[in-house]
């Protein structure tokens, strides 16, 4: 399946969508089953999986859309990129999200020290 990500899992956007319609569904009431049988045709998924969605639904609800990611590499000193692979492992993180929080950050902090005119 071409949405899908490694070992057939759903990437997060996708991901996101079945739970959101999954939500959609328990929403309006809708019974768990036939809501499993309505998800397993729209998406061509397992009953099994079905569920999984309905669960992760009824536990959090509806879920935000990530934003599609890219790739593109720099070149970054060793010891900074040791340290980087440092954190991400101590905090659980994955190396994508560490440097995706940090460039954020610097830049949510550089615009706000020079905003456009």
């Amino acid at each position: 399946m071409a949405r899908g990500g490694p070992a057939g899992r759903a990437r997060g956007d996708v991901l996101a969508e079945r739970v959101n319609a999954a939500a959609d569904l328990l929403d309006t009431g809708v019974p768990a089953a036939d809501a499993a049988r309505v998800l397993a045709t729209r998406f061509g998924c397992s009953l099994r999986q079905a569920h999984r969605y309905l669960q992760r639904a009824g536990r959090f609800g509806h879920v935000t859309v990530p934003d599609p990611a890219g790739v593109f590499t720099v070149k970054l000193p060793v010891p900074l990129i040791t340290r980087i692979r440092a954190h991400a492992a101590a905090s659980g993180h994955t190396l994508s999200a560490v440097v995706a929080q940090a460039l954020e950050e610097f830049l949510a902090r550089t615009h706000r020290e020079h905003p456009r005119r």
